[in-house]
């Protein structure tokens, strides 16, 4: 990276950038939700924060999410050249195929509360939650069958697909497995689950916004490989704010995820390391210690160093994967400050 390169970066205005991205996209997502039966378009409108319960408008602080799917789209058109606005429809799709996955997520989690608020099948049923997310679903495949790369879009996006089910699928049996022995789960294997579970929609928005705007096979190829890396740091931040984030901010309880046992990266690093204290983690996480106590092993294990350390790595990776096709300045350099951005929120 030159000094006028990071120059540029420093002056990039970050949130600034997501929400000129979101002003263009909203209209566009509330018009696509609008097409929907109305009483699962009301689901649809409650998860994305514009309504409660019984669809009275919703006060402007509950509409949740930086819109990062979003922005990925519309400067993926960007990189290529395009206007902003040819993204816009891979920018609905992956926000439908995301907000779908979030409500079935919550069903499988048993999570009662998103943002603050009553998960969809916590306020409306479960029956209710899953037609709405398959609705979603069939919406996505709708808004971008209708563009001119129909086809090629919808296997971008069937492929992200895949990889996402692939990874919730791992995510799930995880849960089922020891902390130490040989069956326990290697970091490795986390990799692989959260490049599905999260990299996936956001190489595939980044991508699509390409393909919409007419980048050539290469460059859309990149920016999928970038997002996903992008995406692997954004899982293992979020992993590091779930143990040591503040409630205010995240939104999430204190050491949530080691109260719920997830096997974050933070502390599959920790037990991965030949420390004294990594044997003590493991003997606690057994036992179902007390989570504070957990959350200062983990620490003094390596995990939380490890863990910013692996997301620093993969941003590092995208920015390679960009630099290959894309130059300095405009778009590619919003997309570089959105990477480096993402890593450092909220620590």
């Amino acid at each position: 990276m030159t000094p006028v390169s990071s120059a540029l970066r420093a002056q990039t205005d970050v949130p600034l950038v997501l929400e000129r991205c979101r002003e263009l996209v909203r209209p566009a997502l509330r018009d696509a939700v609008g097409r929907m039966h109305p009483w699962v378009g009301e689901m649809a409108a409650y998860s994305f924060g514009w309504c409660e319960v019984g669809g009275a408008p919703a006060p402007a602080a509950a509409s949740g999410g930086k819109g990062v799917r979003q922005a990925l789209a519309v400067l993926g058109a960007e990189a290529v050249g395009a206007a902003g606005r040819t993204g816009v429809p891979a920018a609905v799709a992956v926000e439908l195929v995301h907000t779908f996955s979030l409500m079935h997520d919550d069903i499988m989690d048993g999570d009662a509360a998103r943002r603050r608020r009553p998960a969809v099948w916590a306020a409306y049923g479960t029956g209710p939650a899953v037609l709405a997310g398959d609705a979603l679903f069939a919406l996505a495949v709708e808004t971008l069958a209708a563009t001119g790369a129909g086809a090629s879009a919808l296997r971008l996006l069937s492929a992200a697909l895949g990889d996402l089910v692939h990874g919730q699928a791992e995510d799930l049996l995880f849960a089922a497995r020891p902390w130490t022995g040989p069956e326990r789960v290697r970091p490795a294997e986390y990799r692989a689950m959260a490049e599905g579970k999260t990299g996936a929609l956001l190489g595939s928005a980044a991508a699509l916004g390409a393909l919409l705007g007419g980048g050539p096979p290469h460059v859309v190829s990149a920016l999928d490989r970038a997002g996903r890396r992008l995406g692997l740091a954004f899982q293992i931040v979020d992993d590091v704010l779930g143990i040591w984030g503040d409630p205010e901010v995240t939104g999430k309880p204190v050491h949530g995820d080691l109260r719920e046992h997830k096997k974050t990266f933070p502390v599959l690093a920790a037990l991965d390391s030949p420390s004294t204290e990594a044997r003590r983690l493991a003997v606690l996480l057994r036992s179902g210690a007390d989570p504070e106590e957990v959350a200062g092993l983990v620490e003094a294990a390596g995990g939380r160093t490890a863990a910013l350390d692996e997301a620093r790595a993969h941003i590092a990776a995208a920015d390679v994967a960009l630099a290959g096709v894309l130059p300095e300045g405009g778009a590619g350099d919003e997309l570089r400050a959105l990477s480096a951005y993402l890593v450092q929120r909220d620590l």
